[in-house]
């Protein structure tokens, strides 16, 4: 008789975000007249069209592909490496870390691979994650049968080690006082509450893995957003990290790829768990389970990294921040605690009237018609609070802050 993995029956209701479009189509259903008043800033997808020199680089891609003589098949396992070179050159050796393009997996997005690290980890490897935090760290662990079983009055997982980001430490995590775990989560610039933490704390935490022989698992897909100094772009700009971190990217905020889908991870072919070099796991996964981004992404994404794509995408960051700088300094003035958006394009908000997340969700969306996501659909330290994006466009950004300043 066939089973299900009945791992995946474990998961409490659906996933965060295919929650709140359902019920924002079942606001619009119920309200039609409202219905196309509805600004959205829940979601982190982007709004800007992709820049100029990018798709110059993706049509002579397209005509190669219509040309016998440039026609390309199946990509390489690991990544063309046209791209893998621009990626350590321009990520990595600008920034004085030893990173090599044959260290580099490229992939169809960071989602993707944040969610499928962690099949070469062993089931009973000890998970530790921020409070709150992007829900795929969680879920893809429930999938595996690692997080024990979950108490729904707190919201937790028994066998998961959670990291309290508050406000009282600055929405950053403290290293954990008792029980060491085996896998540490960290991401920052941080979804959902834009906080960061300078080197010398990631130097810590660094310090802390190598020490205890623990693997890091550091999500820097919004480092392009980072506008103070102090703050590491890369986990490879502290010493030892090597041989303890792996590292996940993306091109989908920095240069806009939510929509063709392009990322990567990176592997020191240092980092060793039991003798076993991390790096051929996952190159045996990836050339296994995966069959590569398209060339013509894999063009587009070369083309990021020349100069002038470099400045294309410096004004989307640039125009997501002015975004964010107005719902930062917008709700500051109307009387909301709220934090972020200096070097990420999220705002963390308190919800006002001691509101529950959700109840701040159906009043924003029932009174002004705004979208933004529940904080405790990041984790139950995020109850109370209210992420807001800032990839909306600046149109609809300025008339969501000016409603919300009229509540």
């Amino acid at each position: 008789m066939t089973k299900v993995n009945d791992n995946y029956l474990k998961l409490p209701g659906s996933y965060l975000f295919s929650t709140i479009a359902k019920k924002v189509a079942a606001y619009g259903e119920a309200n039609p007249d409202k219905k196309d008043n509805i600004i959205r800033l829940g979601i982190g997808d982007v709004t800007r069209p992709l820049t100029p020199t990018i798709i110059t680089a993706m049509h002579k891609a397209v005509d190669e592909m219509a040309d016998e003589a440039t026609f390309r098949g199946y990509a390489p396992d690991l990544g063309y490496e046209f791209l893998r070179k621009a990626i350590a050159d321009n990520d990595y050796k600008k920034r004085g870390c030893d990173i090599e393009a044959d260290e580099i997996f490229v992939s169809d997005g960071a989602k993707c691979d944040s969610g499928n690290i962690q099949e070469i980890f062993a089931r009973d490897n000890k998970i530790a994650v921020c409070d709150p935090v992007y829900p795929v760290y969680v879920d893809t662990n429930v999938m595996a049968g690692r997080t024990g079983t979950y108490d729904p009055d707190k919201e937790t997982w028994s066998d998961v080690i959670y990291m309290p980001c508050t406000s009282e430490n600055g929405f950053a995590p403290e290293i954990p006082s008792g029980e060491v775990p085996d896998l540490i989560y960290l991401c920052f610039p941080n979804n959902p509450t834009g906080a960061t933490i300078t080197k010398d704390a990631l130097q810590k935490w660094v310090d802390y893995a190598n020490e205890h022989k623990s693997v890091i698992i550091y999500d820097a897909a919004y480092e392009a957003y980072i506008s103070e100094d102090n703050v590491p772009h890369t986990i490879y700009e502290c010493a030892g990290a090597r041989t303890c971190a792996i590292e996940l990217r993306s091109f989908s905020k920095n240069a806009g790829f939510t929509g063709v889908r392009l990322g990567f991870t990176v592997i020191p072919k240092d980092l060793e768990v039991e003798g076993t070099k991390l790096h051929s796991l996952w190159a045996r996964r990836h050339g296994t389970k995966y069959n590569g981004a398209p060339y013509i992404i894999q063009r587009a994404g070369e083309a990021v990294y020349s100069a002038a794509g470099q400045e294309e995408i410096r004004g989307l960051v640039g125009y997501y921040m002015k975004n964010a700088a107005y719902i930062l300094n917008g709700l500051k003035d109307a009387g909301f605690e709220v934090s972020g958006g200096v070097n990420a394009p999220y705002i963390w908000l308190k919800a006002p009237n001691n509101m529950s997340s959700w109840e701040f969700f159906d009043y924003l969306l029932s009174e002004v018609q705004i979208v933004g996501t529940p904080g405790s659909g990041f984790g139950p330290s995020g109850e109370t609070y209210f992420r807001l994006t800032a990839f909306g466009s600046y149109e609809n950004t300025v008339k969501a802050v000016d409603r919300m300043k009229q509540l």
